[in-house]
């Protein structure tokens, strides 16, 4: 028997050609991994816990992620999101300083990248979702702790780095309307009590408000001077992570631990120890890992074009954890593990 060569018609070499021509063999820089950065409103090991959800989520999407960190607030900020869009980023999570002043810049990097915002909301621009908290119900959450520590009332501070950031709004409101037994307000037609101004119903009287623009040394003299000035001062709300631990610091030289009940938002270490030794009345975890984690998740997607990870409402929320002496055990536990996977 013999064998014959097989006769490869011209027609098919010429396809072939063809689609070799439109469809080479992809280079090195086409099958680059995208690049995301994610960039937060400071400086603090809060962002240490996302950064964990950042790492993670890199590793398993397979990514390359930047994490960024403005030292100087929101000039820095600027820099760095400029920056990565001359370098041609794929998306960009960013956590807002000043959300109404930015808007042209979180604009303008829309049109050039993915953007979504996280831990502080932009609602206002052309961002494709929010990945956090509800910021407002957190602060509700935080006025209960505020009555379980003081159930027959009394008179308190808030403290907190800087007014302009929506978070910072919401959960201050959210605060007040839980003390003043207010309804429930909705996200999108809030009304806001001016900082500045005492607001009381009941048995709670809300003093004042103290920012301290991230400057640590000025958030622990800002709970030196309430004490000083308000001497009946019965209770410190921190609305930022740092914020409570500079109480505490304030409060123990103060000889006033105890007298002064003391409210937190997240899960520094020193927050949490205080929970353990009955310090802390206690804290709503935001949970920051996920913040990372879903950001870079829903950012890989974008860039390959799947839209499906966009919530209708624009808002992934990211549920809170209430720690109370209770859980903050096992709470602490499961944060190492977290912080730890993304190493």
């Amino acid at each position: 028997m013999s064998l014959m060569k097989p006769v490869i018609p011209v027609l098919s070499v010429a396809v072939a050609f063809a689609c070799f021509v439109n469809n080479p063999v992809q280079t090195q820089a086409q099958v680059a991994k995208k690049r995301i950065a994610y960039v937060t409103n400071g400086v603090d090991p809060f962002w240490d816990t996302a950064a964990a959800g950042v790492r993670a989520a890199e590793k398993e999407f397979k990514v390359k992620c930047d994490i960024l960190m403005p030292p100087k607030g929101i000039v820095d900020q600027k820099r760095m999101i400029e920056n990565l869009l001359a370098q041609g980023v794929d998306g960009i999570a960013i956590s807002p300083i000043d959300a109404k002043n930015q808007i042209g810049l979180i604009n303008e990097a829309c049109e050039q990248a993915h953007v979504i915002t996280h831990d502080s909301d932009a609602p206002g621009s052309k961002r494709l979702c929010f990945v956090g908290m509800n910021n407002y119900k957190a602060g509700r959450a935080a006025g209960k702790l505020v009555k379980e520590a003081l159930p027959s009332g009394g008179k308190l501070m808030i403290f907190v780095g800087r007014m302009e950031q929506l978070n910072a709004q919401q959960r201050r409101q959210g605060v007040v309307d839980e003390l003043l037994d207010r309804p429930e307000q909705n996200l999108e037609q809030m009304k806001f009590d001016p900082p500045g101004k005492i607001a009381s119903a009941g048995p709670y009287q809300i003093l004042d408000t103290r920012t301290d623009n991230f400057d640590y040394a000025r958030a622990k003299a800002n709970a030196e001077d309430a004490m000083a000035a308000n001497p009946d001062l019965n209770c410190m709300v921190g609305l930022f992570a740092y914020n409570t631990p500079k109480c505490l610091e304030a409060v123990k030289e103060a000889g006033k631990i105890g007298k002064i009940k003391l409210v937190s938002f997240d899960e520094q270490d020193a927050v949490l120890q205080g929970i353990a030794e009955g310090q802390v009345q206690g804290t709503i975890s935001q949970q920051p890992y996920y913040y990372g984690y879903h950001s870079v998740r829903i950012l890989n997607a974008l860039s390959k074009g799947d839209k499906s990870v966009i919530p209708k409402s624009g808002f992934y929320e990211v549920p809170i954890v209430q720690v109370r002496k209770a859980n903050v055990e096992a709470f602490r536990t499961e944060l190492k593990k977290l912080q730890a996977a993304g190493k």
